[in-house]
């Protein structure tokens, strides 16, 4: 949970200042721990290429895994990606 909230940290510049980068390299070691709303979190970034090059592949695999763990906006965004 604590390297989820770096991340938040580095996304909403709180006590750091706003790095993209940085808040995915923090993502990513929470959402391989299995973090639900990280792996969210990851997905949307690589969905939106944002701190990541766009993948939409890498996206649909965070966002499955955290969908498998109830996460609703996971969920809700492999419905969007579906269409």
């Amino acid at each position: 949970a604590a390297q989820f909230y770096l991340a938040l940290c580095y996304v909403n510049g709180e006590g750091v200042a706003p790095d993209a980068f940085e808040s995915v390299r923090w993502y990513e070691q929470a959402a391989k721990q299995g973090h639900a709303a990280a792996q969210s979190n990851l997905a949307s970034r690589y969905e939106n290429g944002v701190g990541v090059a766009q993948d939409l592949r890498e996206a649909v695999r965070w966002y499955r895994q955290a969908a498998a763990q109830g996460q609703a906006h996971a969920k809700a965004a492999l419905q969007r990606m579906r269409r």
